[in-house]
C-alpha cells in the first residue's frame, strides 16, 4: 500500500508528523486523562516520550510501515491529534490497524470518528487486507465507541505489548455492505 501524504475530510486534513510537533505532543502526553490508556514507560518525561513517539512515526514512514499522521483542523489549521494506519502484530498475526488520539480540547466533537473512517476507507480502497482492526486498552470506553461508530465490532480480548486490550474489527465485506446501504450526504 502506498501511504498518502494527506487525507482530507470535511473538517480535517492530515499530514506526516514532524519533529516540530513534539511540543504539542508533549503537552498531550502530560495530560493525565488523555494518557490514562496509553503505556507510560518509566523514567521518561512527557517531552522525552513525545520525541520517541515522533521518531517512531517518522521511522514507520521511512520503513514503509505506514504510521500515525498529524490531524489538522481545515478551517483553523490547529493541530488536533493523530490518526493513521499501522501494521501491528496481535497474537502473532500481522494486522492493519487504524489508530487515533485526539487532544482533550477536541474530544466529543466527532473528530476521532471522522478521521478513523477516512483512514479505514483509505485502507480498504488501497490495500489488500480483508479486515482492519483497532487495538484499544481495556476500559477505554471512548475509543471503543469510536471503533463502533467506525463500523467495527468487538472481536476479542488480547495481550498487546504486555497490556490488556480489546480488539475491534471490520471486514471488507461489512465495509462494502455499509458503503452501499449508507444514504447519500
Amino acid at each position: 500500500m502506498i501511504y498518502p501524504t494527506q487525507i482530507e475530510t470535511p473538517r480535517l486534513t492530515s499530514r506526516p508528523v514532524t519533529l516540530d510537533d513534539q511540543q504539542i505532543w508533549a503537552e498531550f502526553l502530560a495530560h493525565p486523562e488523555a494518557t490514562r490508556y496509553l503505556p507510560n514507560p518509566e523514567g521518561h518525561s512527557p517531552a522525552e516520550r513525545a520525541a520517541l513517539w515522533m521518531e517512531r512515526q517518522i521511522g514507520r514512514y521511512q520503513d514503509g510501515n505506514l504510521g500515525l499522521m498529524a490531524l489538522m483542523h481545515r478551517e483553523t489549521g490547529a493541530f488536533i491529534g493523530q490518526c493513521g494506519l499501522l501494521i501491528q502484530s496481535v497474537d502473532d498475526i500481522m494486522e492493519l490497524e487504524v489508530g487515533y488520539h485526539i487532544l482533550p480540547e477536541y474530544w466529543r466533537q466527532g473528530y476521532a470518528t471522522e478521521a478513523a473512517m477516512a483512514f479505514r476507507d483509505y485502507g480498504f480502497e488501497n490495500g489488500t487486507d480483508d479486515s482492519i482492526i483497532s487495538i484499544i486498552l481495556t476500559g477505554n470506553e471512548g475509543s471503543q465507541a469510536v471503533a463502533r461508530r467506525n463500523g467495527m465490532h468487538f472481536e476479542k480480548e488480547a495481550r498487546f505489548r504486555e497490556l490488556d486490550v480489546v480488539v475491534y474489527r471490520i471486514r471488507r465485506a461489512q465495509w462494502l455492505q455499509n458503503k452501499t446501504t449508507q444514504a447519500p450526504v
